[in-house]
């Protein structure tokens, strides 16, 4: 596996478990991942928020952990990276406004490198207008959007434990689906991992 350098976005109240496992899973592997967050610079925290279902009609939403950005979003070459990752929660629904950020994105959907989104994840992608004619899932809360955006949003299952890859485009609906999202990043990534 030849290690890739990956970019982040992160932002306050990105849900916890979709911003901390994939970076420790990329890291684990050895890959270089940059989170980078608007207005942060690094060292910085970004707040996270625990989402999870109690039986109220939607999500609710808990303090999670501080998460450090490591890298100056001003600083950004998107050209210099290999691969976006792009977590859900609440980040996603402001961190959708940045123009550069916009760009950022549009640059890895049509240099056809992998990105990977998750739960409110593709709300940037479907602002960026990159969604059309591609397979996708998200939150279905967020299913409205992908496919005014042109996309075709596929089933979530049950335990919103599926993941979804679309060439270079790896989704999910939620944090249940971290193992079969990062296992389906990696393989686009190119990462081997041996036993």
């Amino acid at each position: 596996m030849s290690a890739k350098k990956i970019l982040m976005f992160v932002g306050d109240f990105v849900e916890d478990y979709e911003v901390m496992v994939p970076f420790q899973i990329l890291t684990m592997v050895g890959h270089t991942v940059h989170a980078v967050c608007p207005g942060k610079k690094p060292g910085d925290t970004v707040r996270t928020a625990v989402h999870d279902f109690v039986g109220d009609q939607t999500y609710m939403e808990a303090p999670g952990h501080r998460f450090v950005v490591n890298f100056d979003f001003e600083k950004v070459d998107a050209k210099s990276y290999d691969a976006l990752v792009i977590p859900g929660g609440r980040a996603p629904e402001y961190l959708r406004l940045n123009q550069k950020l916009l760009e950022m994105t549009r640059h890895f959907a049509d240099s056809k490198k992998p990105i990977a989104a998750i739960c409110h994840g593709p709300q940037i992608l479907a602002a960026a207008g990159v969604l059309k004619g591609r397979n996708v899932i998200a939150y279905p809360a967020v299913g409205p959007e992908c496919t005014v955006a042109g996309a075709k949003f596929g089933e979530v299952n049950d335990t919103a434990s599926n993941a979804l890859t679309d060439g270079n485009l790896v989704t999910a609906p939620a944090w249940p689906a971290h193992p079969e999202w990062m296992r389906q990043f990696l393989i686009v990534l190119g990462s081997k991992i041996e036993a």
